[in-house]
């Protein structure tokens, strides 16, 4: 995958700039390569310290998504000419003994630098955007899912299209909601986050304003419009700690001519009954609960078919996540996620999901359990163990 970030400033005629990061890997939906991941790092810590630098933009070529995700089909070959892989993988589910004597060997997830590398790289972007000194404004147009997301999440003016598509569908291919979604999905109303992992269902501009997981509906064509306005204030007048909220009032006014673009609801319309359904004490009450949430359309029935049709191990992990993690802050989330990812990596259920989504394509993925109920719970749990000590996981800066 050859995708790149294009890195360019807007000049105002104050004297300052706006800086733009923009996603350019239209042929896999701007899907993430590691080589972009540290562009946007690279550049963002840049920029923290150019005073002259008064915004930044993320934004993406193409009109169909702001970022599909991760490039999952590089970590998909990573974990393929991964030998100590191969080796563990098995046709039937591995008993938890196998697994942990086989994971208790920490050379064999340590010798896997491209993960570690990955992983650690995105959430330190993921992260870092959270807490930027300065405003991000990043531009939500098409899909935006799993590490999409992550960018998207943290950015302190965060504009949907109307044809924002917002989703965490890593139950597809045998992950589990990453990127900080333990933290951000936990933000959300009761049972929500909880629902969005279990079934990826998407959720429109008009829900994503709902749920505060986007803050303004702006269209397409108005881009230009920002920034035009961006370019022409007297940045020059204000105060560093003023210009968010200046952008804040921009947008603001640029979204009142939108509103009649906003699309109908699908969420909100069943959100008392997807709350009730998903604050259960297990997560075989939660299945049934949801399967039997009573409405008709297409936003449900492909929610409930996610759920059937998605992993098993998966789910568990994010059902795992939502109760144990409510308390946790950002930085110890992707901490915990960063060593999940890894271990995630050797189970070979991400492995398999990937390779029946995306590589063979046929759509049948052998997951290591046919439902939820034969997972072995120690095995979920023994996937949260810590890969390093606190002090040696290579996110122990963000802490």
């Amino acid at each position: 995958m050859t995708g790149k970030v294009n890195v360019f400033e807007i000049r105002c005629g104050s004297g300052h700039a706006i800086g733009v990061l923009e996603l350019d890997n239209a042929s896999s939906l701007n899907a993430l390569t590691l080589t972009m991941l540290r562009t946007i790092q690279q550049q963002l810590l840049h920029w923290q310290h150019d005073e002259n630098i008064i915004s930044v933009m993320i934004q993406a070529v193409g009109d169909k998504a702001f970022c599909s995700g991760a490039d999952i089909r590089a970590l998909y070959y990573a974990l393929e000419n991964d030998p100590a892989v191969t080796a563990a993988e098995q046709t039937v589910a591995p008993t938890v003994d196998d697994y942990i004597n086989h994971s208790s060997n920490e050379k064999s997830y340590l010798a896997k630098p491209f993960l570690i590398d990955y992983f650690t790289i995105e959430y330190s972007c993921d992260y870092l955007i959270h807490n930027y000194s300065k405003p991000i404004i990043a531009w939500g147009n098409g899909l935006v899912m799993g590490g999409g997301l992550g960018l998207f999440i943290g950015a302190s003016h965060r504009i949907v299209t109307p044809t924002a598509l917002l989703a965490m569908p890593e139950i597809n291919i045998g992950l589990y909601p990453d990127v900080g979604a333990t933290w951000f999905l936990n933000q959300l109303p009761a049972g929500i986050g909880l629902f969005l992992g279990l079934t990826g269902a998407h959720v429109n501009a008009s829900d994503a304003l709902d749920l505060a997981m986007a803050d303004h509906l702006i269209v397409d064509k108005d881009r230009e419009n920002l920034i035009k306005r961006l370019k022409h204030y007297p940045w020059q007048n204000i105060k560093e700690n003023q210009a968010a909220t200046i952008i804040t009032e921009i947008l603001t006014d640029i979204a009142t001519d939108s509103e009649r673009q906003r699309p109908p609801s699908q969420m909100i319309p069943y959100f008392p009954q997807i709350q009730a359904a998903c604050v259960a004490p297990t997560l075989d009450v939660v299945y049934e609960q949801i399967n039997a949430i009573d409405g008709l359309g297409c936003w449900l029935e492909k929610a409930k078919q996610t759920l059937a049709h998605g992993s098993p191990l998966s789910a568990n992990i994010c059902f795992h996540q939502m109760q144990q993690y409510q308390q946790a802050s950002l930085a110890e989330c992707l901490a915990m996620e960063l060593s999940l990812s890894v271990r995630c990596g050797l189970v070979g259920e991400f492995k398999e999901g990937v390779r029946a989504r995306l590589i063979d394509k046929d759509a049948q993925p052998k997951w290591l359990y046919k439902t939820i109920s034969d997972v072995d719970i120690r095995l979920v749990k023994s996937l949260f163990v810590p890969l390093w000590q606190k002090q040696a996981n290579p996110l122990i800066d963000l802490m």
